[in-house]
């Protein structure tokens, strides 16, 4: 069994055959946390959760979609071509459709996420950056609250960003500190090996996906304990080359895995084995 710890089902890549891809994932053994991105998608996910045994929920406002007047933007081919359309945070929203449960009685909604900083896209003039990055600051606490408040893991998205991300993570309580502690998964990791051994030691998993065949991430994954890594496929992105086809999908969360089994130098079923109970035991699945 694996674990694609980071899916994104519920998008318009998916509209034609939608139904034929969570066939393959059921079939293949391959369980997802399909991930929200605003609280349409999240609503979504929710709903693919209730129809599907292998698939969790999770929820919440990726930085791309909070509404500002800073900057227009639209995202690029490889990240969809799409032009975010902003939208207003709403704790009391985002709790309600976290406490919904399926039919069968699982819990729909396993993670707030996916959620961060994200530096890459950003407006010309200092003034308006330092603007655009504390409304990502103000909204991105938000949702860690709710997370706090709900008792759940989170799925962080950091681009560019990775200072900030750690000033605001340590300063709102790892898992080691008091109280409701903040744990969950850095995703689509591209830090150094410095900056993944700091988010471990707060508690953190490192998710680990496609990206390895961009980025050079060789080092991380070589040193960072297998306990720590979650496997991810972030699909419809983030193909790895040797699945022959543009988009993504669930299944090919093998490639990541035998990537890292070839890198740490064990076996296949190690790696399995090890990040699926990385899964069960940060999202309670």
């Amino acid at each position: 069994m694996l674990i694609d710890t980071h899916s994104h089902l519920s998008f318009k890549a998916y509209d034609k055959d939608r139904e034929d891809v969570i066939k393959r994932t059921r079939e293949a053994g391959v369980a997802c946390i399909d991930v929200g991105t605003k609280y349409e998608t999240s609503k979504n996910v929710v709903e693919l959760a209730e129809k599907n045994e292998n698939i969790h929920a999770a929820i919440g406002m990726h930085p791309i979609h909070i509404k500002t007047d800073l900057m227009k933007l639209k995202m690029d081919e490889e990240e969809g071509a799409f032009e975010p359309l902003g939208e207003e945070f709403n704790y009391e929203k985002y709790k309600k459709l976290a406490l919904k449960f399926t039919p069968s009685g699982k819990r729909g909604v396993v993670a707030i996420g996916e959620i961060g900083l994200d530096y890459y896209y950003r407006p010309k003039t200092k003034t308006k950056q330092e603007q655009f990055k504390q409304k990502q600051k103000e909204v991105f606490v938000k949702q860690l609250d709710l997370a706090k408040d709900l008792n759940l893991p989170v799925i962080v998205h950091c681009r560019m960003a990775f200072v900030d991300l750690y000033e605001i993570l340590s300063a709102r309580g790892g898992s080691a500190s008091g109280g409701k502690s903040l744990r969950g998964v850095i995703h689509c990791f591209t830090g150094t090996l410095e900056e993944a051994e700091k988010f471990i030691a707060l508690g953190f998993y490192i998710g680990i996906n496609g990206i390895i065949w961009k980025f050079n991430l060789e080092e991380v994954i070589k040193k960072i304990p297998l306990d720590k890594i979650l496997l991810e496929t972030d699909c419809p992105y983030l193909t790895p080359p040797m699945a022959g086809v543009e988009r993504n999908e669930p299944i090919f969360v093998k490639y990541v895995a035998e990537k890292i089994a070839e890198l740490k130098n064990i076996s296949f079923d190690e790696v399995a084995s090890a990040t699926t109970q990385n899964a069960k035991t940060l999202f309670g699945i």
